[in-house]
C-alpha cells in the first residue's frame, strides 16, 4: 500500500513524462504509466517518419522505464477520440479562416478525459504528466499557475482544464528547471534520454506543413480554393493567392506577391475566398472577443478585473482589463497588440496565476 496514494502517469517516452514517473515512484506513490496513441502519422501525408510521441521507439522507451522500476504500463488507443475531435475540428477551422490550437483542444476534451476514465478504472487517486506548471488549492478552487522555468512554462495550453481534473493532477516538473531534469535523468541512468531533443509540431503534423495536411485531408481542396483575390483595406484587388486556408493572420513570407513594400495577411474571409493584405500598423488591434471561457481561479471574472492577457504561446502578455457580456468576454488592451489571430487561444493571468482563457473570436 503506497504512502501516498496511486498515480496514473501519462508517459510518452520523453525525458519529462520519464522524469515525472520516477520522481513520484521515489517519492512513494504506487504508480502506474500508461502511453496514449493520439495518431498514425501514415493518415497524415507527411514526407518524415514518425517522431515525437506517437511512434512504436517512444512507446518501448516509456515501457522499459516502467518495467525497469517495476510498476505496470500501459499503451491506450484513443485515436478515434482524438480523430474525430481533435483533427477534424482543426480542418475545420482553418475552412473557416481561423487559427486553430489543437494542443489545447486535444488536452482539454482528449488526453485529461482519457486520463481520469481510465485512472477511475484502475482505482488511481492522482493523475500526473510531465507539464511544467503548478497547481495548489486556494479558497476553495484549483488555481493553475507558472513554472518555476518561465521558458518552459505550458500553463497557456492547459487554461481549459476544469476543476475536476486539477483537483486530481500532480505536476512535479513545475518547481524545477529544464536543465535540472535533464540532470535528474541522467543521474537516474538514463543518459540518453537526458540529452533526448524536444519537439515542437503538432503530433498529427509530422513535417510541420499544416497546408499539406489540409490538402491530404480533403484532396479537391486546392482546384476549389486556388486563385481567390488579395485585396486591400479598402476592396482594391491587387493580385491572386493559392487559396485562403493556406494563409494565417500575421503572414508575411510565402505571399508570393510584391507590392513595393512590406505586406501581411490582416484578414481572412472564407465566404469570398478573399485574403486581405495590410501594412504593419493594419495588424494592431486595442482589444479582442473571446467566446468557450473556462475559468480556474475565480467563479466569475468582474467587470474591468486587471489582467495580463497572452494571445499566443510564445506572447509575453500585454496589460489589459476584461469585460464579461454574458458568454463573451471583452478584453481591452492597455496599448494595442498585433496580430490577433481569431482561433488562438487568449489566457489571462494575474501575476503567475491563470485567471482562465477562451478562444479568440475577433478583435475589437
Amino acid at each position: 500500500m503506497s504512502r501516498n496514494g496511486k498515480v496514473l502517469v501519462a508517459m510518452s517516452g520523453g525525458i519529462d513524462s520519464t522524469v515525472t514517473a520516477l520522481m513520484l515512484h521515489h517519492q512513494g506513490y504506487e504508480v502506474v504509466g500508461i502511453t496514449m496513441k493520439t495518431w498514425d502519422y501514415a493518415s497524415a501525408g507527411g514526407g518524415k517518419k514518425e517522431t515525437g510521441c506517437c511512434n512504436l521507439d517512444s512507446f518501448n522507451d516509456a515501457r522499459q522505464a516502467a518495467v525497469e522500476h517495476g510498476f505496470p504500463h500501459y499503451v491506450l488507443d484513443i485515436r478515434e477520440e482524438f480523430g474525430d475531435f481533435v483533427v477534424n475540428n482543426f480542418v475545420d477551422e482553418y475552412m473557416a479562416g481561423r487559427t486553430p490550437n489543437p494542443c489545447v483542444l486535444c488536452n482539454t476534451h482528449i488526453k485529461w478525459a482519457a486520463l481520469l476514465k481510465r485512472a477511475d478504472a484502475l482505482n488511481c487517486d492522482f493523475i500526473a504528466t510531465g507539464h511544467y506548471v503548478k497547481v495548489r488549492e486556494e479558497n476553495s478552487r484549483f488555481v493553475l499557475s507558472k513554472a518555476k522555468d518561465l521558458t518552459k512554462d505550458q500553463s497557456y495550453v492547459l487554461w481549459g482544464l476544469g476543476q475536476d481534473c486539477l483537483s486530481r493532477s500532480l505536476y512535479p516538473l513545475g518547481d524545477y528547471l529544464k536543465t535540472e531534469v535533464r540532470q535528474m535523468a541522467f543521474d537516474m541512468g538514463y543518459k540518453e534520454l537526458s540529452k533526448k531533443a524536444e519537439s515542437y509540431e503538432i503530433c498529427f503534423v509530422p513535417d510541420n506543413d499544416y497546408r499539406n495536411f489540409l490538402k491530404h485531408r480533403i484532396p479537391t481542396l486546392e482546384a476549389e480554393v486556388e486563385g481567390g483575390n488579395y485585396v486591400l483595406a479598402d476592396g482594391s484587388v491587387v493580385g491572386k493567392h493559392r487559396g485562403y486556408p493556406f494563409y494565417t493572420i500575421g503572414q508575411r513570407k510565402g505571399l508570393d506577391i510584391a507590392l513595393g513594400k512590406p505586406v501581411f495577411v490582416t484578414k481572412i474571409i472564407p465566404e469570398t475566398n478573399t485574403v486581405v493584405l495590410g501594412e504593419a500598423d493594419e495588424l494592431q488591434q486595442s482589444g479582442m472577443m473571446v467566446s468557450g471561457l473556462n475559468l480556474i481561479k475565480y467563479a466569475e471574472i468582474p467587470t474591468g478585473m486587471e489582467a495580463t492577457t497572452k494571445i499566443r504561446y510564445k506572447d509575453p502578455g500585454t496589460e489589459s482589463k476584461l469585460y464579461p457580456e454574458g458568454d463573451i468576454l471583452h478584453v481591452h488592451f492597455d496599448h494595442v497588440v498585433s496580430s490577433i489571430a481569431p482561433g488562438q487561444s487568449a489566457v489571462f493571468y494575474e501575476g503567475d496565476d491563470v485567471i482562465g482563457g477562451g478562444i479568440i473570436r475577433s478583435g475589437l
